[in-house]
């Protein structure tokens, strides 16, 4: 099994005897660096010259489903470095998205909440909301200015600690899409490359440096990390809001896992940038550079802004495609793939650019989990279009895994010949074609 420590702040890292024998292991099949600086295992090994992977996962993690367990070593044998195709300087890659599918919870969620405990959300230049998005409706806008004008001067941090109303407004538009008396939030609040929400936690971030940023995250991280599975807390006077963010430690393993037998290991999130690269070598061993999350524009002071950067047909500022839905696919494509703009928010016809593995949680994750060629991995967390597909198992290629902690329930059966995407179509199956049956949910138990 692998063995990890904990540092006082909670962050997950190996020991130190795992950690030179995995530096040994990697150092002795490096091949010449790549572009990034980063090296790759490659060449032979084992009996007779026959390559063998570095490890496999480990059995003595028990919440894998046995079926998925050994299927998940078929590709590590069969894409890493044991693979006579193996190539150093064009490594299989593997994508995860972060927030429940490599740890419980949402850590996005909880720095936003752990910034408006802690007074660090700021006050728009001018008190003008629309600053902060421009997809707030004026509903919202009146009342973030009604509840948010005497909490701080403009551009000081908000006393949300104190003015517990203002906090109040800020969670039931993010959480809720509603201002706190009903009112509609956000315009066109979902679409297939944009969650107005999620982009909002990220712009509410401006004023602050990345380094700054990230601290703001790990502090979050630490005040999440020991508390026990389905501890909440209240910000504002708005209570039962997730307090736990815990690291998977079968996905930690199997990252690991693939990295050890020369995979390049990525995530893509819809949660800032900041926040989860600031965590994600230390929980998951996927370096900050490994980590795409939605990237804001900075200042010439080098300052988070309120805009974000674009991918494909959507330029810098524009503020309408974030790494969600079909944008995790497009900045898959622009970042890692390095396509050019015309070819990024389309799905790649050439197998050879895109993921081997993807694994993911949400129907937002369908478009990148999709495009993966070798497996793809569902976490059921009862999501309609991310499950009728993986029951429908397009090829064989879908891989179904309950919830490490707290797996849900079974569901009810899922609709997927009657339900609608993000742009109110019919779903279609990963071939294009509508689905003809619904789905019963089959795999929700650990063993």
């Amino acid at each position: 099994m692998t063995s990890t420590r904990r540092s006082p702040s909670g962050f997950r890292r190996p020991t130190l005897a795992l950690a030179g024998w995995l530096t040994s292991a990697v150092l002795a099949c490096t091949g010449p660096q790549g572009p990034d600086g980063a090296t790759g295992p490659q060449g032979p090994g084992g009996k007779d010259g026959v390559p063998t992977p570095v490890r496999l996962l480990d059995d003595k993690i028990g919440r894998w489903l046995p079926e998925n367990r050994t299927r998940l070593n078929e590709m590590i044998s069969t894409l890493g470095i044991a693979s006579p195709a193996f190539d150093p300087k064009n490594r299989p890659v593997a994508v995860f998205d972060w927030d429940n599918t490599l740890v419980k919870n949402d850590l996005g969620d909880a720095t936003f909440f752990w910034m408006l405990r802690h007074d660090k959300v700021r006050q728009p230049a001018d008190k003008d909301w629309s600053t902060t998005s421009p997809h707030l409706t004026p509903e919202a806008r009146a009342a973030l200015n009604s509840a948010c004008d005497t909490a701080a001067e403009p551009g000081a941090p908000l006393e949300t600690s104190r003015h517990t109303g203002c906090a109040d407004e800020l969670v039931s538009i993010y959480n809720g899409g509603k201002t706190h008396a009903g009112k509609a939030a956000w315009n066109n609040p979902v679409t297939l490359t944009l969650n107005t929400a999620y982009a909002w936690v990220a712009q509410l971030q401006a004023g602050y440096t990345p380094e700054e940023l990230r601290a703001f995250a790990r502090s979050a991280y630490a005040e999440n990390a020991f508390n026990p599975p389905g501890t909440t807390q209240t910000v504002g006077t708005t209570p039962g809001l997730a307090y736990h963010v815990q690291v998977y430690e079968e996905m930690v393993d199997l990252v690991e896992t693939l990295q050890a037998n020369g995979f390049d290991v990525w995530v893509v999130t819809a949660s800032p940038q900041f926040v989860i690269d600031a965590v994600s070598e230390s929980l998951a061993g996927i370096k900050p550079n490994r980590v795409i999350g939605i990237r804001p524009m900075t200042d010439s002071q080098g300052r988070v802004t309120a805009h974000l950067r674009g991918c494909g047909p959507v330029a810098d500022g524009e503020d309408s495609l974030i790494t969600y839905d079909q944008g995790k696919r497009c900045w898959i494509n622009k970042v890692i793939f390095h396509q050019p703009v015309e070819k990024q928010l389309p799905r790649q016809p050439d197998a050879a650019r895109r993921q081997v593995f993807a694994a993911g949680d949400s129907d937002t994750d369908l478009a990148f989990v999709q495009d993966a060629t070798h497996l793809k991995l569902a976490i059921n967390r009862n999501k309609v279009q991310l499950m009728c597909n993986a029951y429908a198992n397009h090829q064989g290629r879908w891989l179904v895994q309950p919830m490490f902690v707290q797996p849900r329930a079974q569901g009810t059966r899922y609709p997927c010949t009657t339900a609608k995407d993000a742009a109110g179509q019919p779903l279609v199956d990963e071939a294009g074609n509508p689905f003809t049956q619904d789905y019963e949910d089959r795999v929700y138990a650990l063993p």
